[in-house]
């Protein structure tokens, strides 16, 4: 945010200077001990992303939870004309790495080897090294070409959630409360707050769950909950609160 196309604030209050820019929402994960850094989806603000992440040097590794702008097409800043990376893992579904492996641009980034893919099973972790582990889980979300995950994220000490799109929480095979009951930390969709964000689309089409009804059903709850992928339309940008997460906020794990 500033939104392509969008005129009101608080796009236009960036353009003005009267208030900062937003990037795009994803999640860095950084080992200090070890000096690991992995990017949970690659945004199109991936070289900002990154040069917060590590400094500017790629990651160790990317975790993709499916192929819509805001959330893969950063992979493109690792190849020849950019940052010309060395087999970064690149961590996705077996449609994900499909689409990426067979389809230009992206496919070019995997012929080069300036990414290597890897595939992601369902509900089966990734071990990654510091005591860290990665499961990705299946959501129902509009899957033209990918289908669309979610993540845990478990540390020594800490487990995190991580669902920035999602349809409506009653289309999941899972239960979000039981799912939020087992991490300390959840990021969740909070695209929009209101139905009328929208004056010209017919929202109940667009597909997220609102932020009320997402908090209604996590009434209670001890897991400390923070709304990301904020539309520019949201009035949550514009007035914050406590389950909204902001740039750089760290969660020790």
């Amino acid at each position: 945010m500033p939104h392509l196309g969008c005129s009101k604030p608080p796009c236009s209050d960036v353009r003005d200077g009267r208030r900062r820019a937003e990037k795009v929402s994803c999640v860095g994960l950084y080992h200090r001990r070890l000096n690991l850094a992995y990017l949970f989806d690659a945004t199109p603000d991936f070289p900002a992303q990154v040069h917060s992440l590590t400094g500017g040097r790629p990651p160790d590794g990317l975790f993709l939870t499916h192929a819509h702008i805001g959330h893969y097409t950063g992979l493109i800043h690792l190849g020849k004309e950019v940052a010309a990376a060395k087999s970064v893992p690149v961590y996705g579904t077996a449609r994900m790495s499909d689409y990426l492996s067979k389809n230009g641009p992206w496919s070019l980034l995997v012929q080069d080897k300036h990414i290597e893919l890897r595939v992601l099973l369902p509900d089966t972790a990734v071990e990654l090294p510091g005591g860290v582990r990665v499961t990705a889980f299946t959501v129902p979300h509009r899957d033209e070409f990918t289908d669309t995950v979610g993540f845990r994220i478990e540390g020594p000490r800490a487990k995190v959630l991580f669902i920035p799109d999602i349809d409506k929480w009653e289309k999941w095979e899972r239960d979000l409360r039981a799912e939020v009951e087992k991490v300390d930390v959840a990021f969740l969709d909070g695209t929009f707050e209101t139905l009328d964000e929208l004056p010209h689309r017919d929202i109940t089409k667009v597909r997220h769950p609102l932020m009320s009804e997402t908090r209604e059903r996590l009434k209670g709850v001890k897991a400390k909950l923070y709304f990301i992928h904020l539309n520019h339309s949201n009035p949550a940008l514009r007035r914050g609160g406590d389950d909204v997460a902001r740039e750089g906020m760290e969660i020790s794990l």
